[in-house]
């Protein structure tokens, strides 16, 4: 071979390997045997529908690292299958009324992949409603969604993003959705206890994750777009309340019984060492709440209403233990209780982060901004006394917390997030409502 045979040679080598396309990089990755030491994300019986006769057959999948393989059985070495999720799309699918008790989802392979694996998509179904929404949950984090996606991510990764689309405090949804409520909701009967329409929830949820910003029109039902925020809220990797102050402000929940000015002194400490972005949405949110509850008497939420069914979004142990759980959930109601009725106290206006415009692009001379918290060097709002703080709040008869918590709480499976909030819910829709 002459040496510019050679050159050419080499040349069309470095050529094809700098130009590897995103089917050769899968197919660097995929493995068809697992890697043991890789520790199961997830694992579990799903039904899988084979592509050309459409049934449907049990298999046992394993999520492990960036692939999803299945199985024949729990016990088998070898996988029959496996799949290679970055890039691809998870979509649940609406089923009809008489397919009733079928919990099916999608997973649709990259574009480059597809051609690879000469499949459009998988269709799985789980046994239940909650085992589907976790299986899409941690499929969409292996996966990676796309950029500006909402739901399932970071508090902080979504403000920093958002910040392109101008000054926000708090995350759009967040901002969208309380708005429209507090145009369209303060008369609504239960707003936030009463459910939305779920297709439609998943709908939006879906806009929002794509990338969209989706406007609600005046007929939009106001309790979907309530439920939205709270799947928001309940979706976030880690929640507003962080786990490692979880304690902290069950502590406080716990001294309201014994000295009031003790666990408010408590909960301001607890609210400085916030991180900023988690301070501000947590005062957002209380502000909002309030608002809804100064209409109580119409649409029959209370403080304390409030304060039992968006608690549990905000503030969750990272153990799923139900002894855990059902222990926290009185001091976190007690605790939200007082975040919302004291809002003026706790969440000062002279606190909130000033509302600047983005950096451009590579500023040199912009620092990066840390994700500092909230600390209590600023100056101070004049202080408000008790007595001036509750006289405008509005009081409605509803049931006590006390009685609630003695009744049918403690007769469902207790579990942390969609479902142990779902199943809170089912006992608060059951309340009777005051006339008041």
């Amino acid at each position: 071979m002459s040496l510019s045979q050679s050159a050419c040679l080499f040349l069309s080598t470095a050529r094809s390997r700098s130009v590897m396309t995103g089917e050769q990089m899968a197919s660097s990755h995929l493995s068809s045997t697992p890697n043991p030491l890789e520790r199961p994300i997830k694992m579990g019986w799903l039904k899988k529908q084979r592509s050309i006769v459409k049934n449907w057959q049990q298999r046992y999948f394993v999520l492990r690292a960036q692939q999803l393989y299945y199985y024949k059985d729990e016990e088998d070495m070898k996988p029959q299958g496996c799949m290679y999720l970055p890039g691809s799309t998870i979509k649940e699918i609406a089923t009809n009324p008489e397919e009733a008790g079928k919990f099916v989802f999608e997973i649709i392979p990259a574009s480059w992949d597809q051609n690879r694996m000469g499949q459009d998509s998988y269709v799985l179904m789980a046994s239940s409603q909650t085992e589907m929404e976790e299986w899409v949950k941690f499929l969409r984090r292996v996966a990676g969604t796309p950029s500006g996606a909402v739901f399932g991510q970071r508090l902080d990764e979504t403000v920093a993003y958002e910040q392109k689309f101008g000054p926000h405090l708090v995350p759009i949804l967040v901002e969208k959705c309380a708005e429209f409520i507090l145009e369209h909701g303060l008369n609504e009967e239960g707003i936030f206890r009463l459910p939305g329409q779920d297709n439609l929830v998943k709908q939006l949820r879906d806009a929002f994750d794509a990338g969209e910003r989706p406007s609600f029109d005046r007929d939009t039902d106001v309790h979907t777009v309530a439920s939205l925020l709270k799947l928001y809220l309940r979706d976030l990797p880690e929640p507003v309340v962080p786990w490692s102050q979880y304690e902290g402000f069950l502590l406080c929940g716990q001294l309201t019984n014994a000295d009031e000015a003790k666990a408010q002194q408590e909960l301001m400490k607890q609210l400085s060492i916030l991180p900023r972005d988690n301070y501000s949405l947590l005062s957002y949110i209380c502000r909002f709440l309030h608002e809804i509850q100064l209409n109580c008497a119409v649409n029959k939420m209370s403080v304390d209403n409030l304060a039992t069914v968006i608690g549990v979004n905000l503030i969750r142990s990272k153990v799923e233990d139900p002894a855990v759980i059902m222990r926290g959930t009185p001091q976190i109601q007690r605790v939200m209780t007082m975040m919302i009725r004291d809002h003026e106290i706790l969440f000062p206006k002279s606190k909130d982060a000033p509302l600047s415009p983005p950096a451009p692009k590579n500023d040199p001379k912009k620092p990066p901004v840390p994700r500092s918290s909230v600390g209590w060097d600023a100056t101070e709002d004049p202080p408000i006394s008790r007595t001036d703080s509750l006289s405008s709040m509005v009081r409605c008869g509803e049931p006590s917390f006390k009685l609630l918590w003695g009744g049918s709480l403690g007769s469902f499976g207790w579990c942390r997030g969609t479902a142990g909030t779902r199943a809170f819910e089912h006992i608060l829709k059951a309340w009777p409502l005051s006339k008041s």
